[in-house]
Parts: C-alpha cells; structure tokens; sequence
C-alpha cells in the first residue's frame, strides 16, 4: 500500500507547506500529486491532509506516516549513493559522528594513515545531530560513532578502543595541586570549564559530584580544548579532561592533573557501527586503525 513516492510527498508537504511548492520541489503536476495521495487515502479510509487555506496540514496519519519517511527515506538515499559508488568504482566517504569533544587530536592521528590507506575515500566529522547521535547512526545520517558514553541498541555494535582515566586539571599554582587527587566537597567553590555539553552527561557531574550531593560554584562552557587549558593554567578555573589529552599539553602549559577520589574515573572510548556493518572492509580498517592508534 505505502510506497516511496507517497513518503516523499509528505515530506515535501511538510518542507514546503502547499500542494504547488510540493510538486514543484517533486518535479510532479499538482494533479499526479493529489492522485497519489488521494489513492492512498482510499486504501487506508482515512485522510493524510486538510486544506487550510493554501496551505496543508497532516492529519494524525500524515504525522504518523511522515515519522515512517524520516526514518525510511535516508536509508533509501544511503543504498542508493553507495549503488552509485560501486557502479563507479568509488568509495565516497566515510561519515563520522563525534560524541568527544577532546578526541579531535586523537582522531586526527587516526585520520591520517587511514586516508594512506583509502584515497578514494573522504572523511566527513560531524558533531552537531538533529536526533541526537544515536538516531543519526540509525538513519544513516553517519556511518561511525566515536563515543565514552554508548546508549546500547540492538541495531548498533560497540567496539572498545582504548581506555583512560578521566582527570581533574588545575593550574600548577592551585592549592589543590600538590594532592593525588580531589574529594567532592573541595570543588566547592570552584569554577569549572567544561564543553558545551548538558551536565548531566559530564562524567564530573554525574560519576563525581552528584551522587556526593556536590556541586561547583559556577559551571562556564567553552568550546575549545585550548583555550579551557589556557584559563585553567592562569588560575581561572578547574576542567576534567582525557588524562592522555592533559599529558599532551602538561610538557607546555603550567597544569597539573588529580584522580577524581580514590579510585578514580575509568573510563573507555568506543566506536559503534550498525550491526553486520563491521565487516565491512573499509569500516573495518577504520576501527583497526582507530584501535591501534589508541
């Protein structure tokens, strides 16, 4: 009953808002676009859209029908780019969605022999996800998820890549600096730069001070890694990073890392792929590398 040209229309419909502006961007007649629809409209004995004016608005079936193409839609123009590439003899690109605001310098040690090994391939890093990162894995919106943090679905496969601990920086001067590590409590009164990500997803909130019913003095964001160490370094404030990335800039930059408690925060950097997509020669290649980089 549901066909591809009925998901497309009502996305057009929804993009465009009338009947002409929807055909138009279909490269359809007005009248072979209300036909499809009102077709299917019988099939289902329910309507798809109301008139309002010029414009149209999906019925409850429409919606429905439209979340169905959200989701179909990108996966039909995924086979068929790939189709495309074969025929041609290309690879295309290779998507990678970021969900680790510090893994850019690690990435760009993976990247390089990667592209050695694959010239006909570009890579594409995407970090901003309309759905979240997970729902662009699912809708073929990227191809690879670098993530510390996996939200598990049964169509998505983590591979480990290496582990780490997560580390409180502060300046060398702080008066923190001389301990091993920092107790909930002493962050206090302290400011701390993070990325621009929600607090509950910040491994210092949620695995660190909230379950110590703890917080800080003031949370500030800021987006690069750089300028975080350089407020940190000139006593501004306190971070929590990588301890691999705060190694890399400890030989330049007057810092000094702590175990957040005892224990520390163990953490590991995964790579997720849709499921059976791992065999895939040049995925597989990607997190070989990825893993031997780590």
């Amino acid at each position: 009953m549901l066909e591809r040209i009925h998901l497309e229309i009502l996305t057009a419909i929804k993009e465009h808002g009338t009947l002409t502006k929807a055909a138009a961007a279909l490269c359809l007649s007005q009248s072979a676009l209300s036909h499809s629809i009102k077709k299917l409209e019988g099939m289902l004995s329910t309507e798809i859209w109301q008139k309002e004016g010029r414009n149209l608005r999906l019925t409850a079936a429409g919606e429905r029908i439209l979340a169905l193409a959200n989701r179909v839609l990108p996966q039909f123009s995924h086979t068929e780019l790939l189709l495309s590439q074969i025929a041609k003899g290309e690879m295309g690109s290779l998507r990678i969605g970021m969900e680790c605001h510090p893994c850019y310098q690690w990435l760009l040690k993976v990247i390089a022999p990667y592209l050695d090994n694959w010239p006909e391939i570009d890579i594409d890093v995407r970090q901003k996800f309309q759905f979240g990162a997970l729902g662009a894995l699912l809708s073929y919106d990227i191809d690879l998820l670098i993530t510390p943090d996996p939200l598990y679905h049964t169509r998505i496969e983590y591979i480990p890549v290496f582990d780490y601990e997560h580390r409180l920086v502060v300046s060398a001067s702080h008066p923190l600096a001389a301990a091993e590590h920092v107790l909930p409590e002493q962050l206090a009164d302290q400011v701390l730069f993070s990325y621009p990500v929600e607090p509950q997803r910040l491994d210092i909130f949620s695995q660190f001070l909230s379950p110590a019913k703890c917080s800080v003095r003031k949370h500030k964001v800021i987006e690069t890694t750089e300028i975080m160490l350089q407020m940190v370094a000139a006593g501004r404030g306190v971070c929590a990073l990588p301890g691999w990335l705060v190694e890399e800039y400890s030989n330049s930059m007057a810092i000094k890392s702590l175990r957040f408690g005892e224990q520390g925060i163990a953490k590991q950097i995964f790579v997720g792929v849709r499921t059976g997509e791992q065999k895939i020669e040049y995925l597989n290649d990607f997190i070989a590398q990825a893993c031997a980089t780590g």
